[in-house]
């Protein structure tokens, strides 16, 4: 995707205009493109990255903060931390096309560099960083409410948060009490794949149920759904 088609997919899909077109290019810019193109004045990403990553982490505790008033401090810091890893930054990345907008060198560009996660890791912080600095906190948070803070609802975060765990001390905050899962339903799908109903009980209660493609997954989905009935309370 070249530069000007990026601009206008930003423009499009985010409502972004870049007042310093500079810092989106150089947010872009890996630094094998600029030894190969000396030419060309600017600087590559990392600045930026640093700059984003204090903006990443800032940005998702006040948004945590605000939507979670009744969690305490522990829930709060093992969302942020969970949400901020950086091996989720690639997805994001490649979500809002970031991938299709890097300049490299050639060697990086043959070498598969434009999908390397750890590139885009680096690519998605120093965007922030310079949508920041051109604009301002509020249009962070905007579009990180369509991206990053739009997938706390779905299932992409299961695969970073210890539900289970969080629960158990949820239910623990008073004293002890028994939690039992059980597998209540398996099903065979047409596709071979396999759908599995647990339940989970506190004292012989039952609390929530969840669906899975495994009993793992499924004891997680009710452990969730569990969290959320308590926190509605």
């Amino acid at each position: 995707m070249s530069q000007d088609s990026f601009k206008e997919y930003l423009l499009s899909e985010f409502n972004i205009k870049f007042n310093d077109e500079t810092l989106l290019i150089e947010a872009l810019t890996q630094r094998n493109y600029l030894n190969e193109h000396k030419d060309e004045p600017g600087r590559d990403y990392q600045r930026l990255e640093f700059l984003g990553d204090s903006v990443m982490q800032v940005s998702v505790a006040e948004y945590l903060f605000k939507r979670y008033p009744n969690w305490h401090e522990g829930q709060l810091t093992e969302m942020r931390i969970a949400m901020v890893q950086t091996r989720s930054f690639a997805h994001f990345a490649r979500q809002v096309r970031l991938n299709e907008a890097i300049r490299l060198g050639k060697g990086e560009e043959m070498s598969g560099a434009r999908d390397r996660d750890s590139l885009l890791e680096d690519i998605w912080e120093a965007f922030i960083g310079a949508l920041y600095l051109d604009q301002d906190a509020d249009v962070v948070r905007r579009f990180l409410d369509k991206t990053l803070f739009a997938a706390i609802d779905t299932d992409f975060f299961d695969r970073f948060i210890d539900f289970k765990s969080r629960l158990q001390e949820k239910l623990q905050e008073n004293g002890s009490v028994d939690i039992d899962y059980h597998t209540e339903n398996e099903q065979q799908l047409s596709d071979n794949t396999q759908l599995f109903e647990s339940s989970i009980s506190v004292d012989d209660r039952e609390l929530a149920r969840g669906v899975g493609k495994s009993i793992k997954d499924s004891e997680k989905a009710a452990a969730r759904a569990a969290l959320k009935i308590l926190e509605e309370k």
